[in-house]
């Protein structure tokens, strides 16, 4: 089969404004970036009939292991399907972040006969959204230091900082640094680091804006550290927060492109589930919703980060009411969570095979106890065996819910029909609810999560997640949302623990505010908001010859 960039470089794009006439989207409102990529006024929105809505159909996944699972493409496959059954679908996806596309992953277009195009532009700056928060973001950062040296009339507590600085690229050495050195002319010494741009609380804030006021206001409300007296500091107290807004004035329009068979596509906006809420953007999703009959959306990592994001924080925000969920699975991802390592994985391993659906379970559960319909989605590969195909199958039947083979890669839309079919009998059959309330005390929100998604016995808290509490109940923050930041390769917090670990203690390490964004975010285990590379990162199979042909983007 041939490699993804080489299937991209045969498929036959339309122009961007046939993709967007099938939408009912006029030309002449399309700000466009070549042939092939355009942005659509986030205002448009308000141009759409009241009342009409499609069906959101979420996919999600299992814990993710090194051998990837294909969600991305399970999406853009699904969505190609039910066009292809004569309903209209958008898929809406994230975009992708530099650090990832040049680190482990590579490409973030899907895969096969299932992506989205151009993937080169996608991957490679697309539209300049990302680049768009990261100036934003970093706008903020040399405001605080500014402030801090002209007098610091605010009093903010240099040693209480906790705004960041944010690059899109994986870079473990940025990760604490000290600013200010070289004398008194470069602003006075202090600790600092970097954030990937993806974990960026700007990046959240562009994703959960409704409209440029919107937008502004929350930008408004990032709480950047605190004053000398305790109390917050905010990106408003510094009046910067209308010059971000400026700079993201374009990154918040949602950019529309095309599948490989022509369907309509919204790439918008790209914050990491393992950190942040792991959506595309609200305005992306309720246009999509407003112009299709189905809208397949990804939620980020597995089901136990992202989509329990979509379902607790973002349906809220959004207004959204989730139809079906799709919950993506491989057999090769299967027996890793069995005990295989990720080289023994293509071996006939019926027992380890067995253990491992325990994760394919617990996910399934979960996903009940928000009142949603769910097909689990088999994603087939070339060497499974037909036997553990059927004992997939019959586990997921056996777990009462419905399961197809999703064939997308080698097939496009055409190898997701029957996943499809499935998913448009099942949806809005369900009766959605959220597994908590926004105004539940603090440590009610942390335990249910630990307790009813990751399945931990107890809580526990170190003395800094404590005090942090104190903060967030002394200045009125306690009613907000809780969003989990913990490794996205198990349900619990340490990453060791594959399959369906419980009855261990769920340790609360920190508690930071993301007050613009909406939300709290609870730090649990190891985890980093900025990654790094590893030893022979994706980048160094990527070049370029004279022709300006890419290779080793994938």
């Amino acid at each position: 089969m041939l490699e993804d960039i080489e299937i991209a470089k045969k498929a036959k794009l339309l122009p961007i404004e046939k993709i967007s006439q099938k939408l009912g989207i006029e030309e002449d409102i399309l700000k466009k970036y070549g042939k092939y990529i355009a942005k659509i006024p986030h205002n448009y929105l308000k141009n759409l009939k009241k009342g009409q809505e499609g069906k959101l159909i979420i996919v999600t996944a299992i814990n993710p292991t090194p051998a990837g699972e294909g969600k991305t493409t399970t999406s853009i496959g699904l969505s190609m399907a039910i066009n292809r059954l004569g309903k209209s679908s958008i898929v809406t996806l994230r975009e992708p972040s530099l650090g990832p596309v040049m680190g482990v992953k590579g490409g973030a277009t899907g895969g096969g006969y299932s992506q989205v195009l151009p993937m080169e532009d996608i991957n490679l700056h697309f539209t300049g959204d990302i680049h768009a928060v990261t100036s934003a973001h970093n706008l903020l950062s040399a405001m605080i230091d500014a402030h801090i040296k002209f007098g610091n009339s605010l009093n903010i507590d240099p040693t209480k900082i906790t705004w960041k600085r944010a690059i899109d690229m994986n870079d473990r050495a940025l990760r604490n640094i000290v600013v200010g050195l070289g004398g008194t002319a470069n602003g006075y010494p202090r600790e600092d680091g970097f954030v990937i741009t993806a974990a960026s609380e700007v990046m959240a804030i562009l994703c959960l804006a409704k409209d440029l006021k919107d937008l502004k206001e929350r930008l408004g409300n990032i709480v950047i550290g605190r004053k000398k007296s305790g109390e917050p500091v905010r990106a408003k107290d510094l009046e910067v927060h209308g010059a971000m807004t400026v700079l993201l004035k374009d990154a918040i329009n949602p950019n529309l492109v095309q599948t490989i068979e022509n369907t309509p596509a919204f790439i918008h906006g790209g914050p990491f589930a393992n950190i942040a809420h792991g959506t595309n953007s609200i305005i992306a999703i309720k246009m999509a919703l407003k112009l299709a009959n189905y809208v397949v959306t990804e939620t980020g990592f597995g089901a136990d980060l992202g989509a329990e994001k979509f379902f607790d924080f973002v349906s809220p925000v959004g207004d959204f009411t989730p139809a079906a969920v799709v919950l993506v699975t491989t057999v090769k991802a299967l027996k890793y969570h069995g005990g295989l390592s990720i080289r023994e994985i293509t071996k006939k391993d019926l027992d380890a095979l067995k253990k491992g659906l325990a994760n394919l379970r617990v996910h399934v559960e979960n996903i009940r106890k928000y009142g949603l319909p769910i097909v689990v989605a088999l994603n087939r590969f070339e060497d499974d065996l037909e036997r553990e195909i059927d004992i997939v199958l019959s586990y997921s039947e056996n777990l009462g819910v419905k399961a197809a083979i999703n064939e997308s890669y080698f097939k496009g839309g055409k190898g997701a029909e029957e996943l499809a079919r499935i998913v448009m009998e099942i949806a809005g059959s369900g009766k959605f609810q959220t597994l908590y309330k926004w105004n539940d005390p603090i440590e009610r929100k942390i335990e249910i999560l630990a307790k009813e998604i990751y399945r931990a016995s107890r809580v526990e808290y170190t003395s800094r997640a404590k005090e942090k509490i104190k903060f967030l109940k002394k200045y009125g923050f306690e009613d907000l949302p809780v969003i989990v930041a913990k490794t996205q390769y198990s349900i619990s917090d340490d990453p060791k623990k594959l399959g369906a670990p419980s009855g261990y203690t769920f340790t609360v390490r920190d508690i930071e505010i993301s007050a613009g964004a909406g939300f709290v975010v609870i730090f649990a285990g190891d985890i980093l908001r900025m990654p790094g590379l590893p030893k022979t990162p994706n980048a160094v199979r990527m070049d370029i010859d004279e022709n300006g042909d890419i290779t080793g983007l994938f």
